[in-house]
């Protein structure tokens, strides 16, 4: 005979369960559908990202600038130490040739004298610091002895400024290629997202970036501006000459420049040293506080850690190389936060 129990029931805690489960998967099912895809950001929000991504760049470039200077310099110094502790090598091997031959000499005649013995002992310091053997010695003989020794001296603390500096060339080259990496990543990432923009983005920004860069002195009104110095105005024409050069980080020049770059490359045609990176020049010379008070041919410092700088042009025109993707054009003062100008 067939069974009729009845089939059993699934527990009351079983069924909360599934209930349970049933509804979320449900809640996240629709909130799955209704969620809005997630929104591509806007032309204006990748420029703001690119620009400040920009002037990251612009800041670790400075440092590169500086790292790169300081290597210049320690290069040179290497470069003047070896050379003396090679002459002064030379004059070291005349000193200990001239005694030789008077050694020489003595040996020929069966006696070698004091000085020469003092010479050739294992510890000449020691033999010559004895009084006792200085009283053996004529002044001539004691005179050369001590100039071989004062020789010797010289050559070891010589080659010893010359390892601590090349020890600091290695540190300087370390700090380059970190500096040198850092502004690649900047403007790789800057890169990766404008190539994020459709064609007609491109071409809307590269239509900004030409209007911006109408770079003719018509467009800016230089009138009735107060010149600066001779040598000031040789310079800010020199960078007038270059309206158009391409923004590239670390060059100055003569085809492309980045800020201080152009700064330093045209005080130079005007026979005017200045130091390489913006920081180092907002000391170069008299700061004026008061855009009122700037003249043409002036430097002008812009931001709080001093990373960006230009030529005031007069009326509150800046010439000056802006940024990576633009060129060495005219701008507003106001463009930037202006910190002061300096007068070379």
């Amino acid at each position: 005979m067939a069974s009729h129990r009845r089939p059993k029931q699934p527990s009351r805690a079983r069924v909360t369960v599934l209930t349970t489960a049933a509804a979320a998967a449900v809640a996240i099912s629709s909130q799955a559908a209704n969620a809005a895809p997630s929104e591509k950001p806007s032309k204006d929000e990748v420029k703001a990202k690119v620009d400040k991504l920009y002037e990251e760049a612009e800041q670790a470039t400075e440092k590169y600038n500086g790292a790169k200077e300081k290597q210049e310099k320690l290069q040179k110094e290497i470069s003047t130490i070896q050379d003396n502790v090679a002459r002064g090598q030379e004059d070291l091997n005349e000193m200990r040739d001239s005694i030789g031959l008077a050694a020489a000499a003595q040996y020929r005649t069966g006696s070698i004298d004091s000085s020469v013995q003092l010479f050739l002992s294992a510890d000449p310091d020691d033999y010559l610091d004895k009084a006792s053997t200085l009283d053996q010695l004529s002044s001539q003989q004691v005179e050369s002895l001590k100039k071989i020794q004062d020789k010797q001296r010289e050559l070891a603390q010589d080659r010893a400024e010359a390892s601590e500096k090349l020890k600091d060339l290695a540190s300087t080259r370390t700090e380059l290629g970190k500096k040198k990496t850092e502004v690649q990543d900047k403007l790789a990432e800057a890169q990766k997202l404008l190539n994020s923009l459709t064609a007609a983005e491109k071409a809307a920004l590269a239509a900004e970036e030409e209007r911006a860069s109408r770079s003719s002195a018509d467009r800016v009104d230089l009138s009735g501006a107060t010149a600066g110095s001779g040598r000031a105005m040789a310079a800010f024409q020199a960078a007038q000459s270059k309206i158009g050069s391409p923004y590239v980080y670390g060059a100055s020049g003569p085809s492309s420049f980045d800020c201080s770059g152009l700064t330093s490359w045209a005080f130079a045609q005007a026979g005017v040293g200045i130091p390489r990176t913006s920081q180092a020049q907002a000391n170069a010379g008299t700061r004026i506080y008061s855009q009122s008070d700037l003249k043409v041919g002036d430097l002008v410092i812009f931001y709080g850690d001093l990373h960006h700088v230009g030529f005031y042009a007069g009326n509150g025109q800046v010439l000056h190389a802006p940024r990576t993707g633009t060129v060495v054009r005219y701008e507003s003062i106001n463009n930037m936060p202006f910190q002061f100008g300096v007068r070379i």
